[in-house]
């Protein structure tokens, strides 16, 4: 699901205004590859993202995103970044801000397949031969990668 329940009954109460929200990235490494989705939002390439529904731990967040989106099961190796993003104009219009936790993530199984609406495409890609995505999103990989070497 695109956006979560909880937000859908925010929204009806303050429309397009910015929302604060916790969120994950859970960047999946499997050997020298990282899994990625083409977002149907905005055709551009990501690691897995997603909201912290309210209660949940975002560790727990992050395995189901990428179960949810990508049907990879994975397991949580460590946090490797916190960080605010600047605030966000989604294509709705809808305004929101995120602390995103990264976390470093083991493939664990499952084949790499589309899982909902939020994808175009999933895909394994070299560490060394990302496509074009946006900086943030390439500095949380690093960040998961050099963790993973011990950097």
């Amino acid at each position: 699901m695109p956006v979560p329940d909880f937000v859908v009954r925010l929204r009806e109460s303050i429309g397009h205004d910015l929302l604060w929200l916790p969120g994950v990235t859970a960047v999946v490494l499997r050997d020298d590859e990282v899994l990625l989705v083409e977002r149907s939002d905005n055709g551009r390439w990501a690691p897995v993202t997603g909201i912290v529904d309210p209660g949940e731990h975002p560790e727990v967040a992050a395995v189901r995103e990428a179960l949810e989106e990508t049907g990879v099961v994975c397991e949580i190796e460590s946090l490797v970044w916190v960080d605010v993003t600047p605030v966000i104009t989604h294509v709705n219009g809808d305004l929101a801000q995120y602390l995103d936790h990264t976390y470093l993530c083991r493939y664990v199984s499952g084949e790499a397949r589309v899982g909902d609406d939020e994808s175009l495409s999933v895909r394994w890609c070299e560490l060394d031969d990302l496509p074009e995505m946006e900086p943030v999103l390439v500095e949380r990989i690093r960040r998961a990668a050099g963790v993973r070497a011990g950097a």
